[in-house]
């Protein structure tokens, strides 16, 4: 339900609705014709939103409804205060879930009065922002070392649909607290509601709620005010960094979504569509949220981002144009995934602007590269292996083969988030002790050494450890006989011949 209109800019300015089409109301008035983005209620005891999308001329407004139009009728009357749709900010809001409107959708008690800020606000001038560069530690392995975070930066996480986007960004949410201490901001836009029924009661029972604030624009809720959920948690997180000087750490799930909804704005607004029916507006739109996330010298919002890539397709115009404001693009591979590598990240296809000498220092810049490498190799292969066998390469490729799956491996985590579904104790790894891992396997220290014990640990010492509890069993790597288990088809036929 929108809140209740009071009058802040005087007098009300009244209007009559013209035209209803579904979620498009045209609305006329005699004098003082509202601004783009001016916030206008009507129905039923006003509990019907609309916001200002254009001025059709001298007397009528177009604007889109944020709440469901039942009961909308022409003819009745509509009143403005010429303010914009604002949310509440202020300490208050912690450990509470919003709509897009402000208003408390957890339960919970009600909260006071308090000052609100309206959701249009400008980016922070070149001048407010920080030059520094840092990085922003996450404890998940695979993310510190092959793909550091920009702090004050955006990360995006692409990937299809079950390649585990959500458990990333909450595991990335409980380690905010354990790292950081900082504010987490958590924006559902478009997702299912069962999905945030489970985040609210799965943070407060990992004791996280107190430091994160929730919003959601549900995927059954109208287009405009899916539309507008992301601005509105932004607001919320500015409040954080520009008034408490805190670093914030902001989740959106999902800016496909978002895109989506702006899509459906267009369309309902008879915009010609552009691209694969995308908005023509969509570069615009989109900067207008993600330049509002910046590192400035009072703090930092730094986001990391789900993006939805229909299709597994990275050249959609909606993943193309978000990969353009960046810092590190997270892809998780459905192949990974299907292996039971999690986290399901393609190592080779992500990448950052921090991994620059310069930012992270030599050693970890060298190793990055030599992992890379290693990969890669890997990577061209495993059509030798799949076609001949591992015992046809040369001694040099065998002992590659066995760094990369041993890497792999390591790369693999358990999650405190999903800890009540594997059995496994969730683990957070500091950056040194991931290197550190990385580098003893590099130089062949593990080669005796299951790859087994490597999978779904944290520190490399817990590998060590988990070699000592397995019953001893001579294991078919590359360096002996080609392991039949996980041959390929291939490979099991050339073996036969």
């Amino acid at each position: 339900m929108a809140t209740t209109l009071k009058s802040n800019y005087g007098n009300l300015n009244k209007g009559k609705v013209v035209a209803v089409r579904g979620s498009v109301v045209d609305i006329w008035f005699d004098k003082n014709l509202p601004s783009i983005n001016t916030l206008i209620h009507t129905g039923p005891d006003n509990a019907i939103a609309i916001e200002v999308l254009s001025q059709l001329d001298d007397h009528r407004i177009r604007g889109i409804a944020l709440t469901p139009t039942q009961g909308l009728a022409r003819g009745m009357i509509a009143e403005t205060d010429g303010g914009e749709l604002s949310v509440p900010i202020g300490k208050e809001i912690m450990g509470r879930m919003f709509d897009v409107f402000g208003n408390t959708i957890d339960h919970g008690d009600a909260l006071p009065e308090m000052k609100r800020n309206s959701v249009h606000q400008l980016p922070p001038p070149l001048s407010k922002r920080s030059t520094k560069s840092e990085i922003f530690e996450t404890g998940i392995k695979a993310i510190d070392v092959m793909i550091p975070l920009q702090h004050g930066g955006n990360a995006g996480l692409f990937g299809g649909a079950g390649v585990g986007k959500t458990v990333l960004l909450t595991e990335m949410i409980h380690n905010m607290v354990g790292y950081h201490q900082g504010v987490s901001m958590f924006c559902g836009i478009g997702e299912r509601c069962r999905e945030g029924h489970e985040l609210y009661h799965d943070m407060k029972k990992a004791d996280v709620l107190k430091d994160m604030v929730m919003m959601f624009g549900q995927m059954n809720e109208p287009p405009g005010a899916r539309f507008r959920v992301g601005h509105a948690a932004l607001t919320m997180a500015e409040y954080f960094r520009d008034e408490e000087h805190r670093d914030v750490l902001l989740l959106i799930d999902n800016v496909f979504r978002f895109i989506q909804a702006g899509m459906e704005v267009s369309g309902l607004m008879g915009q010609m569509p552009s691209r694969l029916g995308y908005q023509p507006t969509l570069g615009t739109e989109l900067s207008k949220l993600e330049e509002r996330i910046a590192n400035t010298d009072t703090g930092a919002i730094t986001s990391i981002q789900a993006v939805y890539v229909p299709a597994d397709d990275l050249t959609d115009p909606a993943a193309v144009h978000t990969f353009s404001h960046l810092s590190a693009s997270i892809t998780l591979s459905r192949k990974r995934a299907g292996e039971g590598l999690f986290p399901a990240i393609d190592l080779l296809q992500s990448s950052s602007k921090m991994a620059t000498p310069g930012v992270i220092g030599e050693r970890h810049y060298h190793l990055l590269q030599k992992i890379k490498q290693t990969l890669a190799q890997y990577e061209e292969l495993k059509d030798i292996i799949a076609m001949l066998g591992l015992e046809q390469l040369s001694v040099a490729d065998r002992a590659i083969v066995n760094r990369a799956r041993r890497l792999e491996r390591f790369f693999t985590q358990p999650f405190f988030t999903t800890e009540q579904f594997s059995g496994l104790k969730g683990k957070g790894v500091k950056l040194e002790e991931a290197l550190d891992g990385c580098e003893r396997i590099l130089k062949d220290e593990f080669k005796d050494l299951p790859e087994s014990a490597f999978y779904m640990v944290g520190t490399i010492d817990e590998a060590i450890e988990k070699s000592k509890k397995e019953p001893k069993k001579k294991e078919k790597t590359a360096e002996n006989k080609p392991d039949k288990e996980n041959a390929s088809t291939t490979d099991k036929v050339v073996a036969k011949v």
